[in-house]
């Protein structure tokens, strides 16, 4: 290969007469320097950032950068390229390995040339993406991510939350325009049961690098009104599962574990379940089965409802015949009954009347001896009785004296005898 400086005559830099390189010869000497220097291709390992492809021509133009592990701070940066054929190849071999868009933000491990134009400047061009080196970044950083919430004892926490019976007021998380979110409103509005449900919507984005915060954001309003639903339902209306590494973060997984209402995945992928998945309470294919799930569970409460009333009919029909027969019964033996209640009652009258009869005579003659001699003692008693045995009764204005103190000198009194009574005065 001819070099540039074969044509070039000047002399050195302290010969300031000497004949200055154009900044083209320049650029073309630093060239020719790197592609003798490093005439091979070479594997680098690199994180992508900057990723942007141009859709008119289809070449792919990013960064790639290197950071300290334990510092997280940029040392190393250069520019790269994937032209329109190659780029289009490699995304999607890329894509259908790793499940993952080609994006910022990545762990790659490229095969490339170095390369310096004398325009545009130093770069890498990409001629080969080993899938493997990324998805097994990927898969670290997700058990990562698993082990984190299990660690922090929150990988669980929604999946133990009680299930409403009558999960019929939900907050959705989806995009407006999202195919899938038309399929599920209209699947649970037209159900055949004629299940009444109210779907609220807060809006996010739900594919690209704004999906994590987006949803988060959705979270934190549905959060301000929590009493007002039953469930939270994140669905995604189709899309590539290329898309789906959002939904293995660490911050929105955590979200999600951790919310106080029920969490419904419906992202629409047949691939290993994401974090946010295996956070949620319930997990389900598509925004669809989602409605077919709810709806289920409306369902069952009102089969359950209809077992009951019918259990409660058949439980009443049951008693009120058994009881009707008990009563027919009872009326039929009614007379023999009461014929043998008034035997027993005329039984114990004529015993007792028997046993009064017997006990009458002596009782009268003991309450006989009684008042006689009840008699007796009021007759002892009597004035009359105590005057006949010689005593005498003293009066003073009609009132007996029962003491000689009670008189004195000039009193008239009354003596009462047996046989009369005498006036006198005290001397």
């Amino acid at each position: 290969m001819k070099s540039y400086d074969d044509d070039l005559d000047f002399e050195s830099d302290d010969n300031s007469s000497g004949r200055a390189l154009t900044l083209l010869e320049l650029n073309l000497l630093i060239r020719d320097a790197i592609e003798e220097a490093l005439p091979e291709t070479y594997w680098v390992r690199a994180e992508t950032s900057d990723v942007r492809m141009i859709a008119s021509s289809g070449h792919c133009y990013l960064e790639f950068i290197e950071k300290n592990e334990d510092t997280g701070q940029t040392v190393a940066k250069i520019r790269g390229t994937i032209w329109a054929r190659t780029f289009i190849l490699l995304k999607n071999d890329f894509e259908q390995s790793t499940g993952q868009a080609f994006a910022s933000g990545l762990k790659v491990l490229v095969k490339v040339a170095v390369e310096f134009h004398e325009l545009y400047g130093f770069s890498l061009n990409v001629l080969d993406i080993d899938s493997s080196y990324t998805l097994g970044d990927m898969l670290k950083q997700r058990k990562a991510v698993i082990r984190r919430l299990q660690e922090e004892g929150i990988f669980t926490l929604n999946k133990e939350l009680p299930f409403p019976l009558l999960p019929q007021r939900i907050a959705v998380i989806t995009s407006s325009t999202a195919a899938g979110y038309g399929d599920f409103v209209n699947q649970l509005a037209d159900n055949k049961y004629g299940y009444v449900f109210y779907v609220k919507l807060f809006n996010a984005v739900m594919q690209g690098e704004k999906t994590e915060q987006s949803i988060i954001e959705a979270l934190e309003r549905i959060f301000a009104v929590a009493e007002s639903f039953d469930v939270v339902v994140i669905i995604r209306g189709g899309g590539a599962t290329s898309e789906l590494n959002s939904l293995d973060s660490y911050l929105l997984t955590a979200n999600c574990a951790q919310f106080p209402l029920p969490v419904i995945t419906g992202i629409g992928h047949e691939r290993d379940d994401t974090v946010l998945d295996m956070v949620a309470h319930t997990r389900l294919k598509t925004p669809t089965a989602v409605a077919a799930f709810l709806i289920e569970c409306i369902d069952r409460e009102h089969n359950q409802l209809l077992e009951w009333r019918q259990s409660i009919a058949e439980t009443a029909v049951s008693r009120i015949t058994k009881e009707k027969s008990e009563l027919q019964l009872l009326a039929a033996r009614f007379p023999d009954l009461v014929g043998n209640r008034v035997g027993l009652y005329r039984s114990q009258l004529q015993s007792i009347s028997l046993m009064l009869t017997s006990l009458l005579p002596a009782m009268l003659s003991n309450r006989r001896k009684d008042i006689e001699i009840i008699e007796q003692y009021v007759k002892l008693a009597s004035p009359d009785y105590i005057l006949k045995r010689g005593y005498a009764l003293v009066y003073r204005d009609g009132r007996i004296i029962k003491q000689s103190s009670g008189l004195t000198v000039g009193d008239e009194i009354s003596i009462r005898f047996a046989d009369g009574t005498k006036e006198g005065k005290i001397i």
